[in-house]
């Protein structure tokens, strides 16, 4: 007979000794790394002004990961204590060999380790999984009052939905999980005791473990009725093929049927609680499911035959009232009811346009491509590798009294540029810690070489206008400022070249984390991985600074990513002060809002958005401002509960900051995507897709800077809506109808008071043919005079490069714009030479904007003279005929005619591969006229 030992018992107590403490010193160091970075988060949140945010972030996280653990664990680990067989002491386990000796080892104390570690692994996993859903049961606890808006199908406010249900189904899921783990327990212990002998003789039928089952059995059914209930509310969610939300066979079939279907599995759940107060048998658990299995079926059967033989025949009539609910909660959850629509005529004559009383929009045109401007920024005003231009900016101000529509581009240091002689921490942590002023330069500004007009430039910066200035030009927080930095140090900062010397600066804001004494400088050095420098550099004082998570994406992100969502791309304000400031919009999100539509933004799937936030933060001292500009969104309105010190109201932005606001860009782009489907608010045009739209394409410069047609991206403009009197700064998208290239209308996202926030759409006559960019840019490509001139200029070391179309309302009539840009392949650097401008019915085309202006408007020929030669005083044109250029006498031999204008080519070639492109473009001028005199004397 085996016998039972202890084995080794010499080893045994070492072991465990030296498990004991690895398992201690590896508790010891996570717990200090987390406590080391709540500690420096901590400095960071106070920094801001924000501790109160900070800690009532940390108190709520810990309270649900403490509270779920705990209760976690107390229900496995009770549930095994309850479970267990009172006898498992006694238990022998599997014999195995030891020196050859069989050794059965004792049972009772392995298994109860082994639920004690595993009740503790469930627990801090559920807790840890709960913890990161902690907005969710936040927005629960601190829900506004209810709404008194209530979906049409269960008649339940908007706030159950967006906070009630999301916490519930967290919530029942975790339940559903823990009864799982204990019926699986119980299972355990059935086929243990079943399958063993115990000391004594007798044997154990297990009775305790099958009442445990049970019970267990009991609370999964009881968690399934609970489930397949709020399952119900979930159907608003559906997104079927046609539209979202209950259908007709939900409403008369399967919303009942799922009543029925909860009402088995309680019924269920008790029927298995009878396992637990009789004799456990097994046919009792089976039993428990055939009432909730039985309702199932015939509720699937059921909604197919309804499906099949009642909707599908007649599915526009039966479906009708279920659209008509998913259109008006659509247009609900993205504010398409906000949106005014009116009637716009697109006429196509000259006068419809009304030039001379919307020279406000003619003179705000934008010509200057974003992205030609940015890589001419990069040539004329980086002055440093390591410096860039990130992105540019569109926004208004006020130059002389007349509101302009400007071109801003921040000029950051990129530290990944440094040479690598300079790429040293010393370098990068103390010197080179900040970028340098905007450039600044009118919409449609250009030099005679085809360059921006600046009005901020250079370092230091210098300014045309006098009523623009920059006083705190550094840029130490930014797009591109992705380091930590000490600043008040011992070490000046580089602050912009000088010459051959450099211009030097020190901190002078009350930005960042104090660095102090050497304890807390130490602490600081290890949370950001710079130990082996921070603490032991004689230019770092404790009344040094750290600047950190300057990008301005990550600092928000930190601040409120967990519960708003920001746009990409933040822009900066030039304030009345001379400081920079970044204005990013934010915006608040559900998947939960009843009957609406599901679309992608990013990576997440929403049905509800709100542009509910303004963040603010400055480029100097990183000081971080949230506003609140949607006071009636319900989301916000519970973060704002949540954390009173976090938001302030609209009313508090600084005036000069206000006047900037603007409508986002990616709450246009969404409305317009879901405005082209729900712009339909007839059920039947609706079901039939009679009037689908979608966001105008165009011929532009991809992600790869390849030419492609791709959807527009929306233009900002300054002009006079119809029936207004005044310029706005507004935010425009054009509209065609599905599949077809002409224009069916547009939207319009309105920036300046009393009207922020607003939108517009006018919808063109459907009895009329407006063309569209790709048809305008298709007009472009077969005007015999365009089309020569462009291949001309895609050869000989030269290639065209074409500027957004703008699609402009002007009038009563739209207005096309198109810059067109010529750059040498040995130069990155574009220069703008032609303007074209069309009405639907006229194209004209010129050098400047003003020349195409005058042949649109003024009846003038198009031009492509890059710069017109004057006649000589002395050489009188002739009758019905130009002046030959420089007044020399008109040439009548053909054969001297072909080989001047032969020359002329051979120079424009020449010249164009150089990158003489205003030399090149007289030249061109003169073998035009060459070839128009070989015309003349043919005739």
């Amino acid at each position: 007979m085996a016998e039972t030992i202890d084995w080794p018992p010499a080893r045994r107590p070492r072991r465990r000794g030296l498990f004991f403490l690895i398992a201690v010193l590896a508790v010891l160091v996570i717990s200090a790394g987390t406590a080391l970075s709540y500690y420096v988060d901590a400095l960071w949140f106070g920094s801001l002004g924000y501790s109160s945010v900070f800690w009532k972030s940390l108190n709520l996280q810990a309270a649900v990961f403490s509270g779920f653990t705990l209760v976690t664990f107390a229900l496995l680990y009770g549930s095994f204590l309850i479970l267990k067989p009172a006898k498992l002491g006694e238990l022998a386990g599997l014999p195995i060999l030891i020196n050859g000796q069989p050794i059965k080892l004792p049972v009772e104390p392995v298994i109860r380790l082994i639920a004690i570690a595993g009740s503790i692994v469930i627990a801090l996993a559920t807790g840890a999984g709960m913890m990161a859903e902690w907005p969710a049961l936040a927005l629960y606890w601190y829900a506004p009052a209810a709404a008194a808006a209530v979906d049409p199908i269960f008649g339940r406010p908007l706030t159950f939905y967006l906070f009630t249900l999301p916490a519930w189904q967290m919530l029942s899921g975790w339940l559903m999980t823990i009864a799982v783990v204990i019926g699986a327990m119980s299972v355990f212990f059935i086929t243990l005791t079943g399958g063993s002998r115990l000391i004594g003789g007798r044997k154990d039928t297990g009775a305790g473990a099958w009442r445990g089952l049970s019970t267990a059995f009991a609370g999964v059914l009881l968690m399934l009725a609970i489930r397949v209930y709020l399952g119900r509310f979930e159907r608003l969610f559906a997104d079927h093929t046609i539209f979202t939300g209950v259908s007709y066979t939900d409403a008369h079939v399967t919303l009942t049927g799922m009543l029925f279907v909860s009402a088995a599995l309680a019924a269920g759940a008790l029927i298995a609680l009878v396992n637990v107060v009789a004799v456990p048998r097994v046919r009792w658990l089976v039993a428990s499911v055939v009432p909730a299995a039985a309702c199932y079926v015939l509720v699937g059967v059921a909604g197919w035959y309804v499906s099949s033989f009642i909707v599908k025949p007649n599915e526009l009539v039966r479906e009708t009232p279920y659209i008509a609910h998913n259109i008006e909660m659509t247009r609900q959850a993205y504010a398409l009811n906000r949106i005014a629509e009116h009637p716009f005529p697109a006429e196509t004559s000259v006068e419809a346009a009304d030039a001379a009383n919307n020279q406000a929009t003619l003179q705000n045109i934008r010509l200057w491509d974003w992205r030609a401007l940015q890589d001419t920024l990069r040539q004329i005003q980086e002055i440093r590798t390591y410096y860039d231009f990130p992105d540019i900016d569109i926004d208004r101000y006020t130059i002389d009294g007349t509101v302009r529509q400007m071109m801003l581009a921040v000029r950051e240091l990129n530290v990944d540029k440094l040479p690598e002689s300079s790429r040293n921490w010393i370098n990068e942590k103390l010197v080179y810690t900040h970028g340098y002023g905007v450039t600044m330069n009118p919409v449609n500004g250009f030099t005679p070489e085809g360059l921006p007009t600046l009005v901020l430039s250079n370092m230091p910066v210098q300014s045309t206008i006098p009523s623009l200035k920059l006083t705190r030009p550094e840029i130490y927080f930014g797009e591109l400022t992705n380091t930590d930095v000490y600043v008040n140090t011992r070490q000046k900062e580089f602050n912009y070249p000088q010459g051959e010397t450099n211009s030097l600066t020190s901190y002078e804001g009350k930005g960042g984390i104090l660095l102090g004494g050497y304890l807390r400088r130490l602490f600081i050095a290890l949370d950001r991985g710079d130990l082996t420098k921070l603490p032991f550099s004689d230019d770092v004082t404790a009344e040094s600074r750290l600047l950190m998570r300057r990008s301005i994406h990550e600092r928000l992100d930190t601040l409120a990513g967990q519960f708003l969502t920001f746009d990409p791309d933040p822009y900066v304000v030039v304030g009345e002060d001379g400081r920079l400031s970044w204005i990013i919009d934010g915006f608040t999100t559900s998947d939960t809002y009843p009957g609406a539509r599901h679309y992608r933004l990013g990576r997440e799937r929403i049905n509800y958005m709100r542009n509910s936030v303004k963040a603010v933060v400055d480029a100097y001292d990183g000081t971080t401002t949230f506003y609140v500009f949607d006071a009636e969104d319900p989301i916000v309105t519970a973060y704002r509960r949540i954390f009173p010190g976090l938001f302030k109201d609209a009313s508090a932005m600084p005036p000069d900051l206000r006047t900037h606001v603007r409508y986002p860009e990616l709450f246009l782009k969404l409305q317009a995507a879901v405005y082209g489907l729900y712009h339909m608010t007839d059920p039947a045009v609706f079901y039939n897709r009679e009037d689908l739209w979608s966001v105008a394409s165009e011929v532009g410069l991809n992600a790869q800077r390849e030419q492609a047609t791709q959807p527009m991206e929306p233009n900002f403009v300054l002009m006079t809506l119809p029936g207004e009197k005044t310029p706005e700064f507004i935010e425009i998208l054009p509209f065609t109808p599905a599949n077809r290239n002409n224009l069916i209308g547009w939207i319009a996202g309105r920036s300046d008071d009393p009207h922020y926030g607003t939108a517009l759409v006018y919808d063109f006559p459907k009895t009329k043919l407006v063309d569209g960019p790709l048809q305008i840019e298709a007009r472009i490509d077969q005007n015999a005079q365009l089309s020569g001139q462009l291949s001309l200029w895609n050869q000989q070391g030269s290639h065209v490069r074409r500027g957004n179309l703008i699609v402009i309302p002007i009038g009563r009539a739209l207005l096309y714009a198109e810059p067109i840009y010529l750059q040498a392949e040995r130069s990155p650097m574009p220069e703008m030479r032609l303007v074209v401008l069309a009405l639907q019915d006229r194209l004209a085309y010129g050098p400047t904007f003003e020349t195409a202006m005058a042949a649109l408007f003024g009846g003038q020929a198009s031009t492509l003279a890059t710069a017109p030669a004057a006649p000589a005083p002395n050489a009188p044109a002739a009758a019905g005929r130009p002046a030959p250029a420089g007044g020399a006498p008109e040439t009548t031999d053909m054969n001297a005619l072909i080989a001047e204008a032969a020359r002329d080519l051979t120079d424009y070639q020449r010249l164009t591969a150089e990158g003489k492109l205003g030399e090149a473009g007289q030249r061109l001028e003169a073998l035009k006229q060459k070839l128009e005199r070989l015309n003349r004397a043919r005739r």
